[in-house]
């Protein structure tokens, strides 16, 4: 697929404001807000919503988000988890009793039980209340998706293959409802076709009126809850009533003088941090030598995926929901003397793996990790120096496929992210928060002892994203790649090896070190004989080409190259999407 798309995109600069997005009409959207007067907050929720109408396979308003904002004017990283939890009278007997074949430690993603309450409206109109620039309304904001799901539009070629993917499940899940996302011939969309959502713009012109309540409240979650329980379900309507967004202390890591900053648990961006101090770590003690390493050599790769590696492993006793595990110190396993003495166990000669497991382990209902690509992030600045990196999700194509009735929309799959292993900090529990994959990012460097923004990236993707925040941070510090060159390099990605899934610990998510060994997708574009010298090392090593490069992830980038006191934007867009970087005239 991707091979019909040989793109040589350049960076993109603006010294306005600038959009960097999967997909090129919500790129427009973005635009139009800045251009009305908002800021890049009011811009980001138009971009998200148009992304509901133009790519309901990888988000939607029955999914959960997360923002990240950086204030020019405060030199200040500030965060919002708009996350939902499990219903209340959810455990993991209710599971076992509704779904009896479901015997191993995992949840099928198109359970029921697998859907969350839905955060994201929340968490976009929490974010406009917080940062907006009260320039314009809810009305303006959600304009260019309603008259795009009213009008009509022309499906892109990649969201056309995802949308294929997921006609099997669509009808399955939902039967006649599974009709809002085929086309007049009741199939899946090919590129070109047209497509309109009425009934989405019908609960978009409702949120710009009523605000959260006209989702959380009323005849949207009484839809949602209706179907839910049609489905056996126990998800009620005080589940979404009492649903808030969470203001977040966010964490950080310096890596030759930048600061990476991510979300905390129960997302997994500390994974991205705690990868970079391992590496940290290795350098500090001379172990490696950062600037003599050469670009996707065998040695950068070994080093860089076994502290990812040893990232994932550590992270299943971190990553949860914090309000159930106040035990946790997240801070604790960052400090440099527990980096210091975690990055021991890397070494030069050996390849880390999950001592086997004891005892017998059934095999569970577990899909193929690529289809956690089905999220979308993207970033937007703007001309007053303030920067937004967003993300929005139903975790895996179409959320569970299960849409409720009149609303035009499909319910997330995060739920499918706990675990069934009671006692283990991700179980599965009433009223908890999933382990979540979607991370936004920000890096930021240290100017007369306050944070000036450095860039605004991240990536989609399920486990490849704080993947891709580490490859990428280190392809523009280490190896001088400006912002379009740092996402078009081949990446790796680690992944659950699934010839061991019988062998599944039921601990953390169901991610790459799930499994006793871990698998090492390479991206075609890094050498054969890199990957033949990997695996005289002992990896287990996979060459990715084709389509299934969607494993990698999509990810955005802008970064501020400003001077002498001129806003100056220089923006990319992953070449694995649809997208594009947009500045604004």
């Amino acid at each position: 697929m991707f091979s019909r798309f040989n793109s040589r995109r350049s960076t993109v600069h603006s010294t306005k404001g600038m959009v960097a997005l999967t997909q090129p009409l919500a790129n427009a959207a973005g635009i139009r807000i800045l251009e009305k007067g908002g800021n890049c907050v009011d811009a980001s929720v138009a971009v998200l919503a148009v992304l509901c109408v133009v790519e309901p396979t990888s988000t939607g308003v029955g999914g959960d988000c997360f923002v990240l904002y950086y204030d020019q004017e405060k030199k200040e990283v500030q965060g919002l988890s708009g996350h939902g939890k499990l219903p209340q009278k959810l455990n993991i007997d209710v599971v076992r009793k509704t779904e009896p074949d479901v015997k191993g430690p995992r949840l099928p993603l198109t359970s029921v039980h697998a859907v969350t309450v839905p955060g994201a409206i929340c968490g976009w109109l929490d974010a406009v209340e917080k940062w907006g620039s009260g320039n314009v309304t809810l009305l303006d904001i959600f304009q260019p998706a309603i008259d795009l799901a009213q009008g009509g539009f022309a499906v892109s070629a990649v969201a056309a293959k995802m949308w294929a993917n997921a006609l099997k499940k669509l009808i399955q899940q939902s039967g006649k409802n599974a009709d809002t996302f085929l086309n007049a011939d009741g199939l899946f969309c090919k590129e070109g076709d047209f497509f309109t959502n009425e009934p989405l713009a019908n609960l978009f012109l409702k949120v710009a009126k009523e605000g959260k309540k006209g989702f959380y409240e009323g005849d949207v979650a009484e839809q949602i809850v209706k179907k839910l329980q049609e489905k056996g379900g126990v998800m009620e309507l005080e589940d979404l009533a009492n649903h808030r967004s969470q203001e977040v202390e966010l964490l950080n890591m310096e890596f030759e003088g930048k600061y990476l900053w991510e979300i905390p648990p129960s997302g997994q961006g500390i994974v991205a941090l705690l990868a970079l101090g391992y590496i940290k770590e290795l350098a500090k003690a001379q172990h490696i030598d950062l600037r003599a390493l050469k670009h996707n050599s065998a040695e950068y790769l070994h080093f860089v995926t076994e502290a990812v590696k040893l990232a994932f492993y550590d992270s299943e006793e971190l990553v949860a929901d914090l309000e159930f595990h106040p035990e946790i110190d997240v801070k604790k396993a960052l400090t440099e003397e527990a980096l210091e003495k975690r990055s021991r166990l890397i070494k030069k000669d050996a390849v880390l793996q999950r001592e086997q497991i004891e005892g017998e382990h059934v095999k569970g209902p577990v899909p193929n990790p690529m289809y956690k690509a089905d999220t979308v992030y993207f970033t937007v600045t703007d001309k007053d120096g303030n920067a937004c990196s967003f993300i929005n999700s139903v975790f895996t194509s179409f959320g569970t496929g299960i849409i409720p009735d009149k609303y035009g929309f499909a319910l997330q799959s995060r739920g499918g992210n706990f675990n069934l292993s009671p006692g283990a900090i991700n179980s599965l529990e009433g009223g908890k928060r999933p382990y979540h994959t979607i991370i936004p990012s920000l890096i930021t460097e240290l100017t007369n002892s306050q944070h000036e923004l450095y860039a605004s990236v991240a990536c989609m993707g399920g486990w490849a994203q704080p993947q891709a925040h580490v490859q990428i941070m280190l392809n523009m510090i280490l190896f001088g790649h400006d912002a379009q060159e740092a996402m078009d390099a081949p990446r790796f990605c680690l992944e659950p090896n699934e010839e061991h899934r019988h062998l599944d610990v039921g601990k953390g998510s169901w991610g790459p070190v799930s499994t006793p060994h871990t698998l090492v997708k390479l991206e075609e574009g890094i050498d054969k004989e890199v990957v033949e010298e990997l695996r005289q090392m002992g990896h287990c090593v996979e060459h990715v080409t084709g389509w299934d490069r969607f494993v990698f992830g999509r990810s955005q980038c802008i970064k501020n190259i400003s001077r002498d006191g001129r806003v100056v934007w220089s923006g990319g867009s992953d070449p694995r999407a649809d997208g594009a970087a947009t500045p604004q005239i």
